[in-house]
């Protein structure tokens, strides 16, 4: 076995390990070859309860949960729905993590389809959605005997994507919105001394926030940065699994095995492999071994494309960074032809926006109506999003059809295609009626979302979606989950929460780690009971 070591993080790695489980596991941890190229599946090597993968606000708030931080209903709490309030107080003295999800979840109303997110929302957010500021009804404990050792693997620091976002536009939702338990955003921007002049604030300011909130609430020990994921694939170690596409969890189901001498609960395990990026640049490969693997990758990784003749050429950006970059650089300055933005969301609003404001031309091309109901535009208010609805009043008022001649600042051209983009940085467009057109430009950005990129998944997460055989899509085909644990229905022992589940906003993400840590703090009291009825107790990881 050819090993790759680097001493200070293999070092990093063992210490947290040993943090985890206790001197009494060392030898095991020190066995476990988290540093090795190759590693044989039959070893015996030590098990962690939950790996997960992201560490953006999804990864983040299911690390908080899984801590042993647990939302009681507050003494002084009056929830403004009188059913659900009545519910809460029929079980005061529990944890909602102890709790029915689903009994009361019945009956609330939001905008997330996942029932377990609407009440986490309506929890920490009573009533936002009719514009009140109502403050949360709970409060939160630490309680460590219900610590579940878990690690979180991100490509970057804590708070994933929103490190790589545009750092000067503002965010859709309400800074308290983009907040986690436990600590409000007001609260951190006090003691940081930011002067928070807007509901709204910039993804810089989240980023930062998200990065203080893993340090302050003492979860560092949970994370691994610059931490890059290959393959994540299941094994099946268990003996007497003759049937290896049967997986059920059923924990009674699950049987003893003799291990070092000891009894322990022996699952059907999944594989983590990948590598961390050292300080110098070099990576270290890793292997890591999970009873569970939570996904928590959002959907930042894979931007859209059009699939089209020239898309490729290095004139044709995916996304608003390389844009911000090409104008911080000066490489647009003086430019007699516009600039060419493709897509009708939000980011490509922030484009207009950009471009609008360092006074370049712009184009823009987008395959909808003004008019049609489903533009994100007609779901926001204009006295809380003015920027966005001077775009689509450009949208409107500016477009080809109005004017047969280009706008000297903006122009749009509604209900056209792209088919290509040509080396001499022209690109042929079609109308609706089928009329072609072409036009020059100076650089192209192609904004139309972006999509997860699962593919250290089999298949590349292919098959745990609602539609089987098909990429994993945030809106047209999120993972198939159980709406209360969040367990994929397709794949026992994985979770996933999230954009990957259809919630995009971070008030509704928190539900999932709500859901997830209800789920394994209940697998976990079982595997307990089922260890200590067989005569053992033993060093299995708990």
């Amino acid at each position: 076995i050819r090993s790759y070591r680097s001493p200070e993080t293999e070092g990093q790695l063992l210490t947290s390990f040993v943090q985890y489980f206790g001197d009494s596991l060392g030898r095991k941890i020190k066995r476990m070859p988290l540093i090795e190229e190759t590693v044989m599946p039959g070893d015996s090597l030590l098990t962690l309860p939950v790996v997960i993968i992201g560490n953006g606000p999804s990864g983040i708030c299911l690390s908080y949960l899984l801590s042993g931080y647990r939302p009681y209903l507050s003494p002084e709490a009056i929830h403004p729905n009188p059913i659900l309030h009545t519910k809460l107080e029929e079980a005061r003295h529990l944890s909602i993590v102890d709790q029915d999800l689903e009994y009361l979840s019945e009956g609330l109303e939001g905008r997330s389809s996942n029932p377990v997110a609407v009440l986490f929302d309506t929890l920490l957010h009573p009533d936002a959605d009719f514009g009140y500021d109502y403050p949360p009804v709970l409060h939160w404990k630490l309680e460590q005997h219900n610590y579940i050792p878990h690690i979180v693997l991100g490509k970057g620091p804590p708070g994933g994507a929103w490190h790589s976002m545009e750092g000067s536009m503002l965010t859709i939702s309400f800074g308290d919105w983009m907040e986690l338990p436990g600590l409000t955003f007001k609260e951190w921007a006090a003691s940081k001394r930011r002067n928070i002049k807007s509901d709204r604030v910039t993804p810089e300011e989240i980023a930062c926030y998200y990065k203080h909130y893993v340090k302050v609430m003492g979860l560092q020990k949970n994370f691994r940065d610059n931490a890059y994921i290959t393959s994540v694939s299941r094994l099946y170690r268990g003996k007497d699994d003759e049937d290896r596409s049967q997986l059920n969890e059923d924990i009674s189901a699950q049987h003893l095995e003799m291990e070092d001498g000891q009894k322990s609960v022996t699952k059907r395990n999944w594989e983590i492999r990948g590598y961390q990026r050292a300080t110098d640049g070099s990576h270290v490969p890793f292997c890591l071994f999970a009873e569970n693997v939570a996904l928590a990758t959002g959907t930042f990784d894979s931007p859209g494309r059009l699939q089209v003749e020239g898309e490729d050429f290095p004139f044709v950006l995916h996304s608003m960074s390389d844009f911000g970059a090409a104008i911080s650089k000066g490489k647009l300055r003086g430019k007699a032809d516009p600039v060419l933005i493709v897509g009708a969301g939000l980011t490509a609003a922030d484009a207009v926006l950009c471009a609008y404001n360092n006074n370049i031309p712009v184009i823009h091309v987008f395959r909808r109506r003004v008019t049609d109901t489903s533009l994100i535009f007609k779901q926001l208010p204009k006295k809380l999003y003015p920027e966005y609805h001077k775009v689509y009043h450009m949208m409107c008022t500016q477009s080809h059809s109005v004017d047969s001649n280009l706008h000297s600042a903006y122009t749009s051209f509604p209900e056209h295609n792209v088919l290509s983009f040509k080396p001499e940085m022209k690109c042929v467009l079609q109308s609706a009626s089928g009329l072609k057109k072409i036009l020059k430009f100076s650089v192209a950005l192609v904004l139309i979302g972006s999509h997860p990129n699962l593919f250290f998944l089999k298949d590349q997460g292919h098959s745990i979606g609602h539609h089987s055989n098909q990429p994993i899509t945030c809106k047209g085909n999120p993972i198939e989950i159980d709406p209360y644990t969040y367990e994929c229905t397709k794949e026992a022992n994985l979770f996933a929460l999230g954009p990957l589940v259809g919630d995009n906003f971070v008030r509704f993400l928190k539900g999932g780690a709500l859901g997830i840590a209800r789920c394994l703090a209940i697998r976990q009291k079982k595997k307990h009971e089922l260890i200590q009825s067989g005569d053992g107790g033993g060093d299995g990881v708990p």
